[in-house]
């Protein structure tokens, strides 16, 4: 995949990963409305994908995935490859900023 093409599958990539997202944080009933901001943030970051990979590969490859099979298999990928290590940093965050006497 050349730079330009790369780019054009990142940029659908990025729409679809935000979408996913959006939707994803509305499921997710212990997210306040007032947190869904700072938790979609956290999930489309540049600074969250590279846990992953390069992020504009990782966009990439999400578009790859929905120009050749659609939105439910983006969607797919996403709840397989990104959602786990965004859910594993959630955890690993909440348990950081708990206090020790919180922990029992």
């Amino acid at each position: 995949m050349d730079e330009t093409e790369k780019r054009t599958k990142a940029w659908v990539g990025d729409a679809v990963l935000a979408l996913f997202a959006r939707e994803w944080i509305l499921d997710q009933k212990e997210i306040e409305p007032g947190n869904r901001i700072e938790v979609f943030t956290s999930l489309t970051s540049n600074q969250f994908l590279a846990c992953i990979g390069e992020p504009t590969i990782v966009e990439a490859r999400i578009g790859k995935v929905y120009a050749a099979e659609g939105l439910p298999a983006a969607f797919d990928y996403i709840q397989r490859e990104i959602l786990p290590v965004f859910k594993k940093q959630r955890r690993n965050l909440v348990k950081r900023t708990r206090s020790y006497r919180d922990r029992k």
